[in-house]
C-alpha cells in the first residue's frame, strides 16, 4: 500500500521560509517523480513543481521559480520542497504526489496516481 505523508507546514511571516517533507512508503522514490501542488481556499489545486532525476525533469510554476527548491533523499525514502521568501499568496494547502514520470502535462493533478494527505502553509504578517 502506497503512503505519502507530508509535513513541515506552519504559519510564518513574509519573507520568512519553511521545508516540507514527503515522506513514502509502499515504494520507492527513487524511481519516481515527486511533485507538489498547492490549494488554497476557494481555487483550483495548483502545480507547484515536479521534478524526476532519473528523467532529468525538474519543473516549477512561474510563481515561485527562484524562491522554491525540490530535493530528496532517496535513503530516508523522502522529497522536500524548500521555500523561501515566501510571501502572502503562498498562503494553501500543499500536497506531495508522485506517479512515473512529470511529463508535459506535470502541472495537471490527473497526472499524478498517489497523493498525500496535505499539509497546511500559512503566511501572514
Amino acid at each position: 500500500q502506497v503512503q505519502l505523508v507530508e509535513s513541515g507546514g506552519g504559519l510564518v511571516q513574509p519573507g520568512e521560509s519553511l521545508r516540507l517533507s514527503c515522506a513514502a512508503s509502499g515504494l520507492n522514490l527513487a524511481g519516481y517523480a515527486v511533485a507538489w501542488f498547492r490549494q488554497a481556499p476557494g481555487k483550483e489545486r495548483e502545480g507547484v513543481s515536479c521534478e524526476n532525476p532519473s528523467t532529468g525533469d525538474l519543473n516549477y510554476a512561474d510563481s515561485v521559480k527562484g524562491r522554491f527548491a525540490v530535493s530528496r533523499d532517496n535513503a530516508k525514502n523522502t522529497g522536500y520542497l524548500q521555500m523561501d521568501t515566501l510571501k502572502p499568496e503562498d498562503t494553501a494547502v500543499y500536497y506531495c504526489a508522485t506517479d512515473l514520470i512529470c511529463g508535459s502535462n506535470w502541472y495537471k493533478a490527473p497526472t499524478y496516481h498517489y497523493w498525500g494527505q496535505g499539509t497546511q502553509v500559512t503566511v501572514s504578517a
